[in-house]
């Protein structure tokens, strides 16, 4: 009776869906190889070398790498991979309007700064 309390409940847990060792290391592998990527582009190609030169081309660089590193750490560490599908679009719904939120208070916050201008203070008689 215990040994079948014991296949039931390891069977709603879905473990066999998650990730072994050799899946973890490879993670692991993956997102150390990125962090390298990053090290060598913002301290080799940029400042050491002096091949490309700060600017849209490596902020766009630097942006793509860390989302690419994000995405490994929320799907895989964070088991999001393994969720059903209509979670993945919650979630994912979610982080759009995070950023887009992000986008318009920066949009606004640039108006603010450079196109609003001061106007002089009246007195009053």
């Amino acid at each position: 009776m215990s040994q079948h309390h014991d296949n039931i409940a390891h069977e709603e847990h879905g473990h066999g869906e998650g990730m072994d060792k050799k899946g973890i290391w490879r993670i692991f592998f993956v997102l150390l190889a990125l962090t390298a990527v990053e090290f060598l582009i913002a301290l080799g190609f940029v400042h050491h070398w002096q091949i490309l030169a700060k600017g849209a081309l490596v902020n766009t660089i630097y942006i793509v790498l860390t989302l690419v590193k994000a995405y490994y750490i929320v799907a895989y560490f964070m088991h999001l991979k393994f969720e059903k599908s209509s979670f993945i679009v919650t979630v994912s719904i979610v982080f759009i309007f995070i950023i887009y939120f992000i986008i318009l208070m920066l949009t606004e916050g640039n108006f603010l700064l450079n196109d609003l201008h001061p106007h002089q203070l009246w007195e009053n008689k």
